[in-house]
């Protein structure tokens, strides 16, 4: 069964054009519905793409507004318009408490939360997921997606001290951040293109998607620098992109 990416936001760190959202993705496997990060503005456009009733579950991977704030809509919606309660939420320990002050410490019965660790693994119908930790604070941990067939790898936000074989060769896609060019990156908390298309390349990937861009960087040598060290095309994560995996 193939496994289907949806790009519902890929801007790193802020919202801002040209790619508008911040990181925010729906991974989807037959009926099966994840919404995998919860960054500004992805609310919106996953309303554009699914009836939110519908989800099965929420993937967080760390605490980073940019990452899990859009999660607020999400509770408004069903607490008070569809009255839904029990959504499943994966996500690493105490995030739930730390997103709570947004909602007064009280989320109701709208999620069930479900701790995430490095090393974890956890089943959402026919998906299995697991999780390591990455190359970032706070806590934040990438996420693997196997079904029967297929191996979706997101590498979540990441230095360069983690890397995506860490879940072994092979993925038929990665969805790695790569939010600096090379010669530009400042503290090492996130990867360059160059550093994320090498990544790729040594784990032996088959598709390279580069997402997580700071707003200002120049889009077209991020593609180019990815690709020149991934030794294939590389896509550039965008808004409303729908890849198959």
């Amino acid at each position: 069964m193939v496994v289907e990416l949806t790009v519902l936001g890929c801007s790193g760190s802020y919202g801002g054009p040209p790619a508008g959202a911040c990181s925010g993705y729906l991974v989807r496997s037959g009926s099966t519905l994840i919404w995998l990060d919860c960054g500004n503005g992805t609310f919106a456009h996953l309303q554009e793409h699914i009836a939110v009733d519908q989800l099965t579950a929420v993937v967080l991977t760390h605490e980073h507004p940019d990452h899990c704030v859009d999660l607020y809509g999400l509770h408004v919606l069903y607490r008070y318009g569809l009255e839904r309660e029990g959504l499943p939420v994966f996500a690493p320990k105490g995030l739930g408490e730390h997103l709570g002050t947004l909602v007064g410490g009280d989320w109701g019965d709208t999620f069930e939360w479900n701790d995430v660790d490095d090393g974890d693994s956890a089943k959402i119908d026919g998906l299995q997921l697991r999780f390591s930790r990455t190359d970032h604070p706070p806590p934040t941990y990438a996420v693997e997606f196997t079904n029967q067939s297929k191996r979706l790898v997101y590498t979540a936000d990441t230095g360069p001290g983690w890397a995506v074989g860490a879940f072994g060769e092979g993925a038929d896609l990665v969805l790695s951040e790569a939010t600096y060019l090379h010669d530009d990156r400042p503290a090492p908390l996130h990867l360059s293109a160059l550093q994320a298309g090498t990544a790729a390349r040594e784990a032996k990937a088959r598709r390279l998607v580069i997402t997580h861009l700071w707003p200002r960087v120049d889009r077209v040598r991020s593609v180019f620098e990815a690709s020149e060290a991934f030794g294939d095309v590389v896509t550039l994560a965008a808004p409303h992109l729908v890849m198959g995996v």
